[in-house]
């Protein structure tokens, strides 16, 4: 059953996204930014949570997701260090995703010499 709600969760967040594409003037950053923000304010009002123990993997995989660890390490960093940890909590809660995309950027980079398509 867990694979089923990790399906539907990550396919109901897809489908959101087509949506916004195929019905609004929104680029694709645009709508990817705004999934970032989505799960930062849905998870610094207790709402993303829930979505995350049903859909589990669908729902922290996708950039709702990593927007929700966002606000979640900032709020125990905030617990923890005062205010100061505003300025470190999300940093630190992500560091392990944002440092295995660069990484694995760069070797894909490495291995099939990215450039423009002419």
């Amino acid at each position: 059953m867990d694979y089923l709600n990790a399906f539907l969760c990550g396919g109901i967040l897809c489908a959101i996204g087509q949506i916004l594409i195929d019905k609004t003037q929104l680029t694709p950053a645009r709508i990817l930014t705004g999934y970032v923000v989505a799960g930062v304010i849905l998870g610094a009002l207790g709402i993303y949570e829930p979505i995350v123990q049903w859909g589990g993997a669908g729902a922290t995989v996708p950039l709702t997701g990593f927007g929700y660890n966002l606000a979640k390490g900032v709020s125990k960093a905030v617990g923890e260090k005062g205010w100061m940890g505003v300025l470190t909590g999300g940093l630190t809660a992500t560091a392990g995703g944002i440092a295995a995309a660069v990484l694995f950027g760069f070797l894909m980079a490495m291995l099939f010499r990215p450039g423009d398509k002419r």
